[in-house]
């Protein structure tokens, strides 16, 4: 009996040197090298300043409107690759009828000044947002829904 209880602790310590990493436990719960290695990945987000180098229009539509808080990864998804030009592939145009509504759904938890539609109630049916609304500036109305211009 004491045998297995000798096997079994040695088993034990094996399987600790092998699958813990080397510096775990020195500070507490945590790993030394834990930041440095999170220090050498690449990011894979850009941030709103390496959007505005290319899309030079974006950042003064955006300043204004309701929207202007809003990072553009929050919507787009992360863009570190494609800001870096390290991929051909252009980001997919976001499907505003889902997206608008992670944040815009009705919802009794939401300040009660906060924008929310019932998407069944609100809309054209056609479960895209972007066809009435600029999601980068969404109180300004889009010029495809803007009055044209009289004929004189």
């Amino acid at each position: 009996m004491a045998g297995l209880f000798v096997v079994g602790i040695a088993a034990f310590l094996i399987a600790r040197r092998v699958l813990v990493p080397d510096g775990f436990g020195e500070l507490g719960h945590f790993r030394v090298g834990a930041l440095d290695d999170n220090r050498a990945q690449k990011p894979v987000h850009a941030g709103r300043a390496a959007c505005a180098e290319c899309h030079s229009d974006e950042p003064d539509r955006l300043k204004t409107g309701l929207h202007a808080k809003v990072g553009c990864e929050a919507c787009h998804g992360a863009l570190g690759a494609h800001a870096a030009a390290e991929t051909d592939e252009k980001p997919t145009k976001p499907d505003s009828g889902k997206l608008c509504l992670v944040c815009h759904t009705q919802s009794v938890g939401k300040p009660a000044g906060f924008k929310q539609v019932d998407p069944k109630e609100h809309g054209d049916g056609s479960g895209s947002c972007g066809g009435c609304h600029d999601p980068h500036a969404p109180d300004k109305e889009p010029a495809a829904h803007a009055e044209e211009p009289k004929k004189s």
